[in-house]
């Protein structure tokens, strides 16, 4: 089972940031540089039953926003558990709650972003998604947030 990450920019620099930041993970990243190439990409994950763990993604791009892009995948009833990360310099407050009320994101980052809050919220999100999707983890723990673990399993208890 491959859970995959999948970052979304117009701009190719921006895109190697996130790879050089992001590939200390052990899950395939994906990159893009549109939102129908990620659409694409969320598909062919889809149809070879890959898992669509975390998604990366610009607010500003040329063809569709992020944002509405983000909305259209959080309506995909193939992703319900994918967890959204929101990248931009240029929000504006109704952006912002755009994002959050149509999008359901997870994690809002402005440009230039911290890569180790990037890592980080990455992480955290796959594992949220792992523990979601009920997707059995014992093979990929070393992998996964241990603090998110061991709240899920506080809850259970």
């Amino acid at each position: 089972m491959t859970l995959h990450v999948v970052c979304v920019d117009d701009q190719r620099e921006v895109l190697s940031a996130l790879r050089t930041d992001l590939s200390a993970l052990p899950f395939a990243l994906e990159t893009c540089e549109s939102a129908d190439e990620a659409q694409e990409v969320l598909d062919e994950i889809d149809a070879n039953g890959g898992h669509v763990a975390a998604i990366v993604c610009d607010h500003v791009m040329p063809d569709k926003s992020g944002i509405d892009w983000l909305a259209e995948v959080n309506a995909d009833a193939r992703f319900p558990h994918a967890r959204k990360v929101l990248l931009t310099g240029l929000a504006t407050h109704q952006d912002t709650i755009k994002a959050i009320n149509k999008a359901n994101i997870h994690v809002y980052l402005e440009k230039p972003w911290n890569a180790d809050v990037l890592h980080a919220s990455v992480r955290r999100l796959v594992t949220e998604y792992v523990l979601a999707a009920g997707i059995d983890y014992a093979q990929m723990i070393g992998d996964l947030d241990q603090e998110v673990l061991y709240g899920a399993l506080k809850n259970r208890v």
